[in-house]
C-alpha cells in the first residue's frame, strides 16, 4: 500500500477481498482520509491558529514532551529518502504521525491501494509548499547566524523559533530540508521550537567558523539513545540554555566563544587588530635583533673602520614595526640574586665566550644553565677579593659611601659591576657589540647594569663630570707602556697608587684626576689640547669625539667644583648647584607617594620578580628615588628633546642616558622587567612612528615584563589598542580629567608571519 511522507502502520496487513460496504460509505471514509492529511500540513507562521486539540504549544508541552518520549524507541528507520537520522524533530514527527494513524480508527486497514495513493499524492503537494517555505525560513536563520554577535545572537535564534516560529525545524547542513507533515502535534510543536534554535546555532557556527560543531550534537544523541533526546534540549528554557552552552559547560561551544578563539588564533598579520598588522622580524641577528647596531647596509658603506666604527650606531632610516623573535626555549628569567650566579642557556643560547674566556672564570656551560663563577680577565678568582684589593690600595676610594657611581669600560659580563651591588655601588658598565659575543646581553640576563658602547669616533651618550671612578681594566689601552705614563702626566692626571694584588698576579694603577686647573695652565705645550671654552662638555648625542680636554669647574656655584654629598644623603638632598630646589623636593615627594600607593599595590606587579628597570623620561629621577629599597636598578633615560636633567640624576647616586626614542635603545631584546613612561609617548608621536616605538618596547621589554604608562587619555587609548594587537594583557587602565594610567604585561606571542628588513642581513 502506498504511503505519504512519514506515515507509519502498525504493522497488520490489508485484506485482498473487496468490501462490502456501500459507495457512500467508502466516499465518507475517503473524506476523512484526505482531511487527516490535510491537517497535518500547517503553513510556518500561522501555528497561533492551529487548535489546541491539534496539538499547538501549550503550557502542559513539556510534559507532554516526557510523556511522548517513549515514542522514539521505534522510530528508527522509517524516515525519507535523503533525510537525516539524527534530527530530532524527524522523530518526533514519526512518532506523531503514528499517534493520529491510529487514534484514527486505523482508517488505513481499509483503504484502497488507489484510494490511498490519491491521498498520498495530495499530501506530497502539500509537502512541496511546506519545502519551499522552510527552505526560505532555514536561509533566513543561517543569514542570523552569520550576521549576529557573540551571545546575542544565540539568543536572538532561540527565542525566535520559540515565539514566530515554533513550527519551523531546521536542519543540520548536509541534512534533508523536507519537513514533517505531522508538525501541529503538541510534542512535536514544542521540540521543533527548541530544536530550531539549537540546530539554527549550529548552523550559523558552522558557515562563520569553519566547523562542524553542529556534529557535536548529534553524535551525543546518537550515544545516549533517541529515548533521551528531549533531556538534552528541555523546552521551555531556550535562552538559559543558550547562554549556558560554551566550551566549558557544552561538548559543543557556541558561535560567540568560536569566533573569539578563532578570531584569537589568527595573526595579526593577516588580520588587522586594533588597526595595525604585526610581523615577525627576519633579520641575521634573528632574537637579538638591534637595529642601530645590525644595520649591515650602513656598515657596508662605511670607509674606514679602524676607530670601531662599525661598532657604534647606524640607524636605519625608518625605525622597524616589526617584532623580535623569541628564542626556541626561552623561559621565565631567573630572580636575583641567584641569577648573577646563572642563567638559562636558553635565553641567551651562545658559547663561544665560555670557549675563549672559560679559563678565566668569566662563563661556562653547565647542562641547561651558564654559569657565571664570578671570574674576569684581572681577577680569576672572584670579582669581590678584586674590588676589596682597590679598596686597600687606596682608601679614598670608599665603595658605597664617596664613591656610588662608576663608569666599567669593557666589561666582559660584568662581574665586576654585579658584585659591587655588595658594597652600595652601581657600575654603568658597557662593551661593544663585537667579537665577545653577547658579553652585555650576559650582563643583563643577570640582572647587571649594562649597555652596549664603544669608544670610537662619538662621544659616550653621558654627561661630563659625573661618574666618581672609571675602571678600565683590558680595556684595549695600554696602561703599561712607557707612552702612557708621559700621556697621563701631559693630561694632568696624578698617579696616586700602584699596586700588584698577588692572588691574581696582576697589578692597579690608581690615578686621579686634577681639581682644578692650575696644572693645566703651567704646562709648556698644550699638549693635549684643551677644549674650546664653547664646548659644552655636556654636548653628548652624537656629537664627535675630538681629542681635547675640558678645564675644571672652579665656580663654586658650578656643577663639579664640590664632590657630592656621601651616599646615602646624596639620593634625597638636592645638588648644591641646583637652583629649582623646591621643584626638586616636591618630584621626590610626588614619586614617593605615586611608588608607595600605587605602583608597590596597586599594579598587580610582584616586585620579587622585578630586577631591570627603565625609566624612559626620567626627570629628576624620582622614580628611581622611591624604588631604592627594592633590589632593583633603574635606568634612567633623559630623551634629547627634554631639559637636560640627566646631571642631577647623577649627583643623586643614580645613573642614565641620553637617547632619541625615535630610535633603537642601545640594548639587546628581552633585557628589561618593567619600562616606564610618563608623559614620553604623546610628546614622542608628534615628531616619529608611535607604532616604531611600541615595536622597540616590546623588543627590549622581557617576556612577562610590565609597561606602565602616564600620559593623556588619547595616548592612553592608543597604547592600550596596540598592546591588544600584540596580545598583551592589559593589568590595569584609569583616567580622570584627561590623564591616564596604563599598566600592560607582555606575553610570548609573536606573529606567524615574517618580515625581511634588508637593511639588517649581512
Amino acid at each position: 500500500m502506498a504511503m505519504g511522507k512519514y506515515s507509519r502502520v502498525d504493522g497488520r496487513k490489508s485484506s485482498n477481498y473487496c468490501s462490502t460496504i456501500s459507495m457512500v460509505a467508502f466516499v465518507a471514509l475517503c473524506l476523512v482520509g484526505v482531511w487527516m492529511f490535510m491537517s497535518s500540513s500547517v503553513v510556518p507562521g500561522q501555528s497561533s491558529n492551529v487548535p489546541v486539540s491539534q496539538g499547538s504549544a501549550t503550557s502542559q508541552g513539556k510534559q507532554s514532551m516526557v510523556e511522548n518520549s517513549k515514542g522514539f524507541e521505534d522510530s528508527s528507520g522509517d524516515l525519507q529518502e535523503g533525510s537525516s537520522k539524527d534530527g530530532e524533530s524527524t522523530e518526533n514527527s514519526n512518532t506523531d504521525n503514528q499517534s493520529d494513524l491510529e487514534d484514527d480508527s486505523k482508517v488505513t486497514e481499509t483503504q484502497t491501494e488507489t484510494d490511498s495513493n490519491q491521498a498520498g499524492e495530495e499530501n506530497q503537494g502539500e509537502k512541496s509548499q511546506k519545502d519551499g517555505d522552510g527552505k526560505k525560513e532555514d536561509e533566513n536563520s543561517g543569514e542570523a547566524g552569520s550576521n549576529s554577535d557573540s551571545g546575542e545572537k544565540e539568543n536572538r535564534s532561540g527565542e525566535k523559533s520559540e515565539s514566530d516560529e515554533g513550527e519551523k525545524t531546521t536542519t543540520d547542513e548536509g541534512s534533508s530540508e523536507n519537513k514533517n507533515d505531522s508538525e501541529t502535534d503538541g510534542g512535536s510543536g514544542e521540540k521543533s521550537a527548541s530544536d530550531e534554535g539549537e540546530k539554527s546555532t549550529d548552523e550559523g557556527e558552522n558557515k562563520d567558523g569553519g566547523e562542524t560543531v553542529g556534529n557535536s550534537g548529534e553524535s551525543n544523541e546518537g550515544s545516549q539513545g533517541k529515548d533521551k533526546a528531549v533531556e538534552v534540549f528541555p523546552a521551555g528554557a531556550q535562552s538559559e540554555l543558550l547562554n549556558e552552552t560554551n566550551t566549558q559547560n557544552a561538548a559543543w561551544s557556541t558561535q560567540a566563544a568560536e569566533s573569539q578563539k578563532e578570531k584569537n588564533s589568527q595573526s595579526p598579520s593577516d588580520v588587522k587588530k586594533d588597526g595595525q598588522a604585526w610581523k615577525v622580524c627576519n633579520t641575521t641577528a634573528g632574537p637579538d635583533y638591534i637595529p642601530c647596531l645590525d644595520n649591515w647596509k650602513a656598515i657596508r658603506k662605511l670607509s674606514s673602520t679602524k676607530h670601531y666604527e662599525h661598532r657604534e650606531r647606524h640607524c636605519p632610516d625608518e625605525a622597524p614595526t616589526c617584532l623580535v623573535p623569541v628564542p626556541e626555549g626561552y623561559k621565565q628569567s631567573i630572580k636575583w640574586p641567584k641569577s648573577r650566579d646563572k642563567i638559562w642557556y636558553y635565553n641567551v643560547p651562545h658559547t663561544k665566550l665560555a670557549e675563549i674566556k672559560g679559563h678565566q672564570n668569566w662563563v661556562k656551560v653547565s647542562g641547561e644553565y651558564l654559569t657565571f663563577p664570578g671570574g674576569g680577565t684581572q681577577f680569576k678568582h672572584g670579582a669581590l677579593h678584586y674590588i676589596d684589593f682597590i679598596q686597600d690600595s687606596l682608601l679614598d676610594i670608599a665603595w658605597g659611601k664617596r664613591t656610588r657611581v662608576i663608569l666599567d669600560v669593557g666589561c666582559g659580563v660584568a662581574s665586576f659591576g654585579g658584585y659591587l651591588f655588595e658594597r652600595d655601588v652601581l657600575a654603568m658598565s658597557f662593551a661593544p657589540k663585537d667579537e665577545h659575543e653577547a658579553q652585555v646581553q650576559f650582563a643583563l640576563e643577570r640582572g647587571i647594569p649594562a649597555t652596549l658602547a664603544v669608544m670610537g669616533t662619538k662621544r659616550l651618550p653621558f654627561p661630563g663630570y659625573v661618574f666618581d671612578v672609571v675602571h678600565c681594566a683590558r680595556c684595549r689601552v695600554p696602561w703599561h707602556i712607557e707612552e702612557m705614563t708621559k700621556l697621563t702626566k701631559a693630561m694632568c692626571w696624578e698617579l696616586v697608587v700602584i699596586k700588584k694584588d698577588k692572588l691574581n698576579g696582576v697589578g692597579a694603577a690608581i690615578y686621579r684626576k686634577p681639581t682644578s686647573n692650575e696644572c693645566y695652565n703651567q704646562r709648556t705645550k698644550n699638549e693635549p689640547p684643551l677644549c674650546k671654552e664653547s664646548d659644552d662638555p655636556n654636548a653628548a648625542w652624537n656629537v664627535p669625539l675630538e681629542a681635547c680636554m675640558h678645564k675644571v669647574p672652579e665656580d663654586e656655584s658650578l656643577r663639579g667644583s664640590n664632590w657630592p654629598e656621601q651616599w646615602p644623603k646624596r639620593l634625597e638632598s638636592p645638588p648644591y648647584w641646583l637652583k629649582s630646589q623646591e621643584d626638586f623636593a616636591a618630584d621626590y615627594k610626588h614619586w614617593k607617594n605615586v611608588v608607595s600607593q600605587s605602583y608597590l599595590n596597586g599594579m598587580g606587579i610582584n616586585w620579587s620578580s622585578v630586577r631591570n628597570v627603565m625609566d624612559m623620561r626620567a626627570v629628576y629621577g624620582g622614580f628611581a628615588a622611591a624604588l631604592k629599597d627594592l633590589q632593583v636598578w633603574v635606568m634612567n633615560v633623559v630623551p634629547i628633546d627634554s631639559p637636560d636633567t640627566l646631571p642631577i640624576i647623577y649627583e643623586r647616586g643614580l645613573f642614565g642616558m641620553y637617547h632619541d626614542w625615535c630610535q633603537s635603545f642601545n640594548t639587546y631584546p628581552r633585557t628589561y622587567d618593567v619600562l616606564h613612561a610618563d608623559h614620553l609617548l604623546s610628546v614622542v608621536k608628534k615628531r616619529c612612528n608611535l607604532v616604531g616605538l611600541v615595536a622597540e618596547v616590546d623588543r627590549i621589554l622581557r617576556p612577562g615584563g610590565k609597561l606602565i604608562v602616564r600620559d593623556n587619555v588619547e595616548t592612553i587609548t592608543e597604547v592600550e589598542s596596540l598592546a591588544k594587537s600584540m596580545n598583551w594583557d592589559i593589568r590595569m587602565i584609569y583616567s580622570k580629567e584627561g590623564e591616564g594610567l596604563l599598566c600592560v604585561q607582555k606575553t610570548m606571542w609573536r606573529p606567524k608571519e615574517a618580515e625581511l628588513i634588508t637593511s639588517a642581513i649581512m
